[in-house]
């Protein structure tokens, strides 16, 4: 007989690679899968807030006639200039609002969980379970009163 392993156990590498592999594979793909949505909803809320902090600059007495559509427009301008990196995939998709009402300046940006299919696949596994589960609309909102 020659040195090594013994006749019966020759597959025995495969199938334990093999096992090993698709755990990995699991937990790598929910790591990358789950990583997108994260860092938009994190560039979301910092967008945001950012349009609101820089918007409360706007002097109030240098055109009063028209301050709250120059405050929407800032907040808009600076939501767009934040949110410049993102795939142009997506860019449609995205909603961004800037509302100026009673003195609070409301920012949002949202964006559908379907529109995310556009740059990532998504995993239908068995039962209906989706890899990344995630709600139906990313959100992020800021607001501040002034």
């Amino acid at each position: 007989m020659k040195p090594g392993l013994p006749r019966k156990e020759k597959g025995a590498a495969a199938i334990e690679f093999a096992l090993v592999f698709v755990a990995f594979f699991a937990v790598f793909y929910g790591v990358v899968s789950y990583s997108l949505p994260l860092l938009l909803m994190q560039s979301f809320n910092h967008s945001t807030a950012e349009a609101v902090r820089r918007s409360v600059a706007l002097d109030p007495t240098v055109s009063p006639a028209t301050y709250t559509q120059d405050v929407q427009n800032r907040a808009l301008s600076v939501l767009s200039d934040q949110l410049a990196w993102v795939p142009s995939a997506l860019k449609g998709s995205l909603n961004q609002q800037a509302v100026y009402s009673g003195g609070v300046l409301t920012v949002t940006v949202s964006l559908p969980a379907s529109a995310l299919s556009a740059i990532m696949p998504v995993l239908v596994l068995p039962g209906d379970i989706t890899v990344p589960s995630l709600p139906t609309t990313l959100t992020a909102q800021s607001s501040l009163q002034f």
